[in-house]
């Protein structure tokens, strides 16, 4: 999930703090990642007349999220629903469309949420997992469509980089593993050594085996049995960005013929303990979660987080929280030092197992940089 965590937990509802919003998830989240979202965004931050008629007709809070908006345009066919709208003419029909359609576009907004899931952040999990007591029980908080309960079912190629920059490895080396079979392969920039068994490589020996999956979410989604819900999944791919949309199809493949995990309908915080306590107890449990916790507000936060720390502690051979989530959406986890990287550098959400930074990782699977200060 992705979500402009500036404005996280704010309550945005005025003209004036909605068209704020909009410019600001162009300068700040599109930017570099979508030209077209880029200037979408921009222009609908310019516009008064349309920014009070989403400060008007939407919910306060996270229904006025600018890729809601986006995504329900794209969901419904909008025009330039695969390029975006680029240019003053092509903004005007966008507009006059969104405006012209918008009892379903808020119809869509308000049944529908920002449930990005991408499965290529099991890249960065994947290391972790395998290096764990064995088997695992894995439960997900903020869970979406479930395609990350899957880590065993995908193929990866990591690319381990002897340089630092950003621009390019100085020096690379690429080493392939997971799944025999999958229809899909996440490739991930890598620097620096695994911690957990004196700094091995990032691609494991073997695959975890897990024996049990669990999921949280305020509405799960079943792309493999409901088409609408991969359609929406699809829709909230970013426009350009035709990797990602074959990956998330390639996954929803690979997880065709699984057996389903168990999902829950409802909140993260108190939902938590009853789905827990279904997992094996002969399995290490590993609650997991990326990019979700900005959806709280920061007391919410801390509650869930002592909620993790109790179910683990009491659990008996205890557990591991791995979390992965911008540096600012769970401050009492140091955040970690480094050099810059690269562009990203304000993207790169942190790694850490039971409350320590292992890794910094691009925000969708694509970079895992091992912190050389990480402890097993």
């Amino acid at each position: 999930m992705v979500v402009n965590v500036a404005n996280a937990g704010n309550v945005v509802n005025t003209p004036q703090e909605v068209a704020d919003r909009y410019r600001e998830f162009s300068r700040q989240q599109a930017r570099g990642r979508s030209d077209a979202h880029e200037e979408l965004t921009a222009r609908i931050g310019q516009d008064d007349e349309f920014c009070e008629l989403l400060s008007g007709s939407l919910p306060a809070g996270n229904k006025q999220q600018p890729n809601l908006l986006l995504a329900a345009v794209r969901y419904l066919d909008g025009p330039h629903a695969e390029l975006g709208p680029r240019g003053t003419v092509a903004y005007g029909r966008w507009r006059e469309w969104t405006v012209r359609h918008w009892d379903e576009v808020r119809s869509v907004i308000v049944r529908r949420s920002t449930q990005t899931n991408e499965p290529a952040r099991c890249a960065a999990l994947l290391p972790l997992l395998a290096r764990l007591p064995q088997p695992l029980a894995l439960l997900e908080v903020g869970t979406s469509a479930g395609l990350c309960l899957h880590p065993d079912r995908y193929r990866y190629r990591y690319v381990q980089e002897a340089g630092r920059g950003a621009g390019g490895p100085h020096g690379s080396a690429a080493v392939e593993g997971g799944a025999p079979e999958s229809p899909v392969t996440f490739t991930c920039r890598t620097s620096g050594s695994v911690p957990g068994d004196g700094g091995g490589a990032a691609l494991p020996g073997d695959l975890p085996e897990i024996v049990w999956r669990g999921g949280i979410d305020l509405n799960p989604l079943d792309p493999v049995g409901n088409a609408d819900d991969l359609r929406w999944l699809r829709a909230l791919v970013w426009p350009g960005d035709e990797a990602r949309a074959a990956r998330l199809t390639a996954a929803v493949e690979a997880v065709r013929t699984a057996p389903r995990p168990v999902l829950v309908r409802g909140d993260l915080v108190d939902e938590l303990p009853a789905l827990a306590a279904q997992a094996p107890p002969e399995a290490t449990l590993v609650v997991f979660h990326s990019s979700v916790l900005n959806y709280l507000p920061p007391a919410r936060r801390e509650e869930f987080a002592r909620r993790v720390r109790s179910l683990l502690a009491e659990r008996d051979g205890g557990g591991h929280w791995i979390s992965q989530e911008h540096h600012s959406v769970l401050p009492w986890i140091t955040a970690p030092e480094h050099r810059s990287l690269g562009p990203e550098d304000g993207m790169l959400l942190t790694l850490a197992v039971d409350e320590r930074p292992v890794a910094l990782t691009g925000p969708h699977g694509q970079s895992v940089h091992w912190l050389r200060s990480a402890r097993p």
